[in-house]
């Protein structure tokens, strides 16, 4: 698969990164929210995008509002996945609206996302 990682910290892009890698999958990087939107814009190819929360210029919120409401099919339904540090429970009650398939929590392990990957992986193939 082919993953966005939208995050505007260094390290935790890196992190995912090599993961991602060592798991045998492609990467692209986005340093905020609009650039997340940019980088889905010119890519035909990305399965799915690691949005981090809390980042300057566009916050995830508003990039995953952007990309649901304003870009056209089959963009607009790619797999969004929030990256946060928040308690999950009041987190994805407030914002599952917002258009997240996921949530993922911080700090990340090769394990989990692992897990993640292989259940994105087996939707994917269901559709």
């Amino acid at each position: 698969m082919k993953i966005l990682i939208a995050d505007d910290i260094f390290t935790n892009r890196l992190l995912l990164s090599e993961i991602i890698e060592d798991l045998g999958h492609e990467y692209l990087e986005a340093e905020n929210g609009k650039m997340a939107v940019e980088s889905i814009m010119l890519n035909d190819d990305i399965d799915i995008v690691l949005m981090d929360i809390e980042m300057p210029v566009m916050n995830g919120l508003e990039a995953t509002k952007h990309i649901r409401q304003k870009l056209p099919p089959p963009k607009c339904n790619i797999i969004i996945i929030a990256l946060t540090a928040h308690n999950p429970k009041i987190f994805f009650d407030d914002y599952k609206d917002v258009g997240f398939d996921q949530l993922m929590t911080k700090p990340y392990s090769v394990q989990k996302i692992m897990n993640l990957l292989d259940a994105v992986s087996r939707k994917k193939k269901v559709q």
